[in-house]
């Protein structure tokens, strides 16, 4: 029930995923009568996709983004995020998406799948577009504003997983977001995390990374803040649809590179560092991007990400 444009859209983009295979189910979570009407106002206007493949889970109460998380969480025991996240918690569902409050899934993550053992704060990765088809994950892009330097090198072990369980790196290389590519170089907690990296044998760290170089292929993850990260990538996808608009007043069909940088094609970013997999998609995404976020779930629950992340920390320990 979460998302601008929730429900209609997030019920459109489950319906197209199941179009993909038999075997994909999807759960929706809300408030019943409500998703059923939408389910039959799209299934007659010629959306493609199988109902039958469809189950609704009744939730009442919705947690809105001007809210407190925790205490919304405490509040209502009835909303969609909250109902949902405890489906998989008790093994009903594989995985949990949502498009709402990103504070309040965060929490909902938090407090009913519970952290991994040694991880202090969950942070959300995603995927920048680069040269020759390579990809960057830059983690965390805000769940986090304010960290600590130990929990940015938890940043780096839970992306060096998830690059290598769900996109295969073998020794994923790990770059830090700085305003310079010296050692000297950063603020106080740049400096601090770039002497804790240096010291992480189970991270193949590479040094700082400048925001110029974001798109080269010299790193495959690049840890910063959540401040820092969410500021960068809403910047990258308004200069995206900045040029994108640009272009189309020049011609007719822009250049391939302009859709990387469209966020519906990405779908969802994970929430690493729980015990349970949590997608956090865009406040604004349309069908697309729901049903690209939930192909982001299956890949996550196929290769088994979770599983994966705790191997790497135990390993850490």
């Amino acid at each position: 029930m979460g998302g601008d444009y929730a429900p209609g859209e997030v019920v459109a983009g489950a319906l197209l995923w199941t179009g993909d295979s038999p075997d994909n189910h999807a759960i929706l979570v809300g408030k019943q009568e409500i998703v059923e009407a939408e389910i039959a106002r799209l299934q007659g206007a010629g959306l493609p996709g199988n109902s039958s493949q469809i189950t609704i889970v009744n939730a009442n109460e919705v947690i809105g983004c001007e809210e407190s998380p925790a205490m919304a969480l405490r509040r209502k025991k009835d909303a969609s995020v909250v109902v949902a996240t405890a489906l998989v918690k008790e093994g009903q569902a594989d995985a949990v998406l949502s498009c709402g409050s990103t504070g309040a899934q965060m929490a909902a993550a938090i407090f009913i799948l519970g952290r991994m053992e040694g991880i202090e704060r969950p942070p959300i990765v995603t995927s920048l577009p680069g040269e020759g088809g390579h990809q960057t994950l830059l983690i965390d892009v805000g769940a986090n504003v304010d960290c600590k330097p130990a929990q940015l090198v938890q940043f780096a072990l839970l992306g060096s997983a998830y690059a290598s369980s769900v996109l295969g790196i073998g020794s994923p290389r790990v770059g830090l977001l700085n305003n310079g590519a010296e050692e000297t170089k950063g603020n106080a907690l740049a400096q601090q995390v770039y002497a804790l990296l240096k010291e992480q044998a189970g991270i193949n760290f590479i040094g700082n990374v400048e925001g110029r170089d974001l798109f080269l292929p010299n790193a495959d993850i690049v840890v910063c803040d959540g401040f820092t990260g969410n500021i960068l990538l809403k910047a990258l996808e308004g200069l995206g649809l900045f040029f994108a608009r640009s272009i189309m007043k020049e011609v007719e069909k822009p250049p391939a590179i302009l859709a990387s940088f469209d966020y519906s094609r990405v779908g969802g970013a994970p929430l690493l560092g729980v015990n349970g997999v949590s997608i956090v998609c865009h406040g604004s995404s349309r069908r697309e991007a729901v049903a690209n976020g939930l192909r982001i779930a299956g890949e996550c629950v196929a290769n088994g990400m979770v599983a994966r992340q705790a191997e790497e920390l135990a390993k850490s320990n």
